[in-house]
Order: C-alpha cells, then structure tokens, then sequence
C-alpha cells in the first residue's frame, strides 16, 4: 500500500520561501521511479488546482501562476518528491497536497494528507 506524507508547510512573509517535501513509502525504488508525481493545492473556498508535475523521465509542468517561483523535484534513491517556493505571494496560500499515479494510470492515485501553506501579506 502506498503512502504519501507531506511536510515542510508553515507560515511566512510575503516573498519568503517555502521548500515542501512529499516522502513515499510502499513502494520500491524501481516502482517509485517509474511513478509520476506531482503536486496540488486548495484554498479555502475553491477547487483543487495542480500546481506542477513531474514525469518519470523527470519532465516538468507549472500552472502559470507558479512559473518561475516554485520548482518540483524528485529523489528516486529516497522516494521523495519536492516543491521549492520562492517569492512566495499571500495567493499561494492553500492546503498543498503530493499526488502519484503510474504511467497506465488515467488519474492521480495516491494521495497525501497535505500540509498546509500560509502567506502574510
């Protein structure tokens, strides 16, 4: 069974940083690898967005509100996934969630708890 647990989430100033980290348990190293990965958040009053993503061969997309200020990552070696943030802004302020799915899969499977980000203007 996988697992997915986040964390790295707090509350800072409008421009600071945030580095969020999404550690993966259930799976082996090949498998994790093999997994796409990435990244959602919720702010109160709205849907789930997708923030960014990350392929296995480690090809990345942003929605275009992050583009240039947030970096996802991954480490296979550690089965953990990363969300950088930078000039972090009071709108970014959500429920920030990790996501997996394999390859076959239509939909995002796995699923965090999440881990929450709050922004001060």
């Amino acid at each position: 069974q996988v697992h997915l647990v986040e964390s790295g989430g707090g509350s800072v100033q409008s421009g600071g940083t945030l580095r969020l980290s999404c550690a993966a348990s259930g799976y082996t190293s090949s498998t994790y690898s093999s997994s796409c990965m990435a990244w959602f958040r919720q702010a109160p009053g709205k849907g789930r967005e997708g923030v960014a993503d990350i392929d296995t061969a480690g090809r990345t997309t942003y929605t275009d509100s992050v583009k240039g200020r947030f970096t996802i990552s991954r480490d296979n070696a550690k089965n953990t996934l990363f969300l950088q943030m930078n000039s972090l802004k009071p709108e970014d302020t959500a429920m920030y969630y990790c996501a997996a799915r394999r390859v076959i899969d239509s939909g995002w499977i796995y699923w965090g708890q999440g881990t929450q980000v709050t922004v001060d203007s």
